[in-house]
This record gives structure tokens, sequence and C-alpha cells, in this order.
């Protein structure tokens, strides 16, 4: 099984939607939203993240003997550093470090290494598979125990009467949009939506669990961010539309696995464990099938001597 890719234009023209809606959002967040975390985590996030981003092109550029991806303008450059822009603020938003940076710089590292890491083979070359972002986050909390994630509720704190409604009303229609038209991953949305609200209704019936906290989560500013613009990640998301409705499916039904479990930062774990499993099933598929073709040959050739031998 190959990783169906995006086309180059539609997977940038997604990646600078995404980047001018989450640098708005985290600029808007600091000034007006409420975000508890300093200012000065965006600028270490981002900072990490292009610095990584950057080093790891130029090993690359002389291991492979070929012209830096940045080269050629301006435009270029930016273009270049989209993912990692992306990467860095989406650290910076999600983790509450209280006034420590290390741990900030060390999940925009992890991001970045991973998508050098974890790789996968595709029509035209390999891909990561693991969503670099989302896989930071669950490494840094794992690794450091007083790291947490930013409360749920600041990225509303200051708002209140209508603009609490229209702020999660506004990242709704711009998700469905950009996930329906460009991404085209809006089935993966779906399927995690659904398979939520599934797992929420199997633990009210099986535990006893007031089905109104188990869906509580679903009324938060933190998950409608969590739906259109984390596990949604074109790049590491199957291609083909029951795939992804499954896949988002599957997180949802590993995160009422870890809830059931008493697990804690249970959207990013769960995303992280699917992740691994599809990069794995797709590795072991493409060896299998490289196992078949090698062995091919020597079969064929055995039968041909046969046939001349009888």
């Amino acid at each position: 099984m190959m990783m169906k890719e995006m086309s180059p234009a539609d997977r940038l023209a997604g990646l600078r939607r995404f980047a001018i809606a989450i640098t708005a959002f985290n600029v808007l967040g600091h000034t007006v939203f409420g975000f508890e975390q300093a200012w000065i985590q965006p600028f270490v996030g981002i900072g990490s993240a292009y610095a990584c981003e950057l080093v790891l092109e130029l090993i690359d550029c002389y291991t492979q003997k070929r012209k830096p991806r940045f080269m050629g303008g301006w435009r270029t450059v930016v273009d270049f550093f989209l993912s990692a822009h992306i990467t860095g603020l989406a650290v910076a938003m999600l983790l509450y470090t209280n006034t420590r940076l290390l741990p900030i710089a060390f999940a925009a590292a992890v991001a970045i290494t991973s998508k050098a890491l974890f790789r996968v083979a595709c029509p035209n070359g390999t891909r990561h598979f693991l969503n670099p972002s989302n896989f930071g986050i669950t490494v840094t909390l794992l690794l450091f125990a007083w790291v947490g994630i930013a409360p749920p509720y600041h990225f509303t704190e200051n708002i209140h009467g209508w603009g609490s409604w229209i702020l999660p009303a506004a990242i709704v229609c711009s998700g469905s949009l950009l996930n329906t038209f460009v991404t085209k991953r809006i089935l993966v949305a779906l399927g995690w939506i659904s398979g939520f609200f599934v797992q929420a209704v199997f633990r009210n019936l099986v535990f006893d669990t007031p089905l109104t906290l188990a869906v509580l989560p679903m009324t938060g500013v933190a998950f409608v961010l969590f739906t259109f613009y984390m596990v949604t990640d074109p790049a590491t998301t199957p291609g083909t539309r029951q795939r992804q409705f499954l896949f988002g499916a599957a997180v949802a039904a590993v995160y009422g696995l870890l809830v059931m479990s008493h697990i804690v930062f249970g959207f990013f774990f769960s995303l992280t464990l699917v992740s691994f499993t599809r990069g794995a099933s797709i590795y072991a598929s493409n060896l299998l099938k490289q196992t078949v073709m090698r062995k091919a040959p020597a079969q064929a050739t055995m039968a041909s001597a046969k046939e001349m031998a009888g």
C-alpha cells in the first residue's frame, strides 16, 4: 500500500492558508482572547522550528547533492518555512509550561525532527506519517511530567456574550471550507466527530458515564481546533474517502479507550498511536510488496528451467 500524496499546489495552498490562520489566531489570542502563556512562547516555538528545519534541510542537501529548497527568492523562502511556522506556533499555543521555555523549544525540535526520522514510501519518494506538532506535544508531555496542556477556557477567556459563539463558529466555517475544498480531508473530521459521539454514548451505556460530561469536550474551542486543524493534517492522513473516515473514527475510538483507562491528554496520545499504527502498516505493506517482487523473477527463472528440463 503506497501512501497517496496531495498535489504540490494543493499542499502549498493549504499550508499558506493554515499559516495565516494560526498566526492571526495567536496574535488575537495573546492580545484579545486571553491566552495565559507568556508572549515570548510563540517566538521560542517558531525560532526552534525554523532552526531545526534549516539544519535538517542543509544536511539533506549535503547528502543528496542537491540545492536547498529555500533558494529562489523571498517567496520561496517563505514557502519553505511555512510548515515549521505552523508547527512552532501550534506547540507554543497548546502547551502550558508556566515560566519555562525549554520545553517549548524541545517540542518544536522534536516535531520537526520527526518529519525526517519517521517516513514511509509514497509514489514520489518518501513521506512523513506523524503529525509533527501533535507528536512533539506527545513526547513533551510524556517526558516532562510538570508540563501540561493550555487550559481550554483561555481560548475565549476574555470573550463574552455573542463573542463566545462567534469565535468557534468562525473556526468551524473556515476549517470546513479549508478541509473541504483545499486539503480535501473533511471526512477525517466527520469520522472523528462521529466516532467521538459514539464512544461517549458507549461509555454512558456501559460505564454509566453521564452523557453530558462525555460529550462536553465537543463544545469547546480546543475540540474545534483539534478537529479542523490537527487531526485533519493532509500530509499525515489517508487520501481515499473511506480510509479518511475510518482514520478519524479510529482516533476517536482510541481516545475512548484512553479515557476509560484513566489516561489524560487523550486527544494527542490517540492521534499519535493511530498515526504510528498507520505508518507501521504502510511500511509492512511496502516491505511485503518488495519481497514478492524480488521473489517473482527467481520463481519465473525456476519455472522456465523446469520447462526446459522437461
